[in-house]
C-alpha cells in the first residue's frame, strides 16, 4: 500500500479507517469545505450513497466526479 494515507472515521457508531491515495484526500478536503461541512460528515453521506461498493471505491469516485464537475 505505498502511497496511500490511512484516515479513521465514525460510520454508525463504529471507528473504520479508508486508504487512500494523498491526490483523493485533497480533493475530498476540497469537497467537504466547499459544502460547509465537516470531513466526517462527507465520508458519511458518500458511505449513505455507496451502495455495495467499498467505502474507499465510493470515495475515489465521489473525488472523481467532484474533480470532473463543470464549474458553474
Amino acid at each position: 500500500m505505498a502511497g496511500l494515507k490511512k484516515r479513521s472515521v465514525l460510520l454508525s457508531g463504529h471507528a473504520t479507517s479508508i486508504a487512500l491515495e494523498p491526490e483523493f484526500w485533497a480533493v475530498l478536503d476540497s469537497m467537504a469545505a466547499e459544502r460547509g461541512s465537516s470531513f466526517a460528515a462527507l465520508i458519511v453521506s458518500i458511505d449513505r450513497g455507496r451502495g455495495d461498493r467499498p467505502l474507499a471505491s465510493a470515495c475515489r469516485v465521489a473525488a472523481l466526479k467532484h474533480a470532473q464537475a463543470p464549474i458553474l
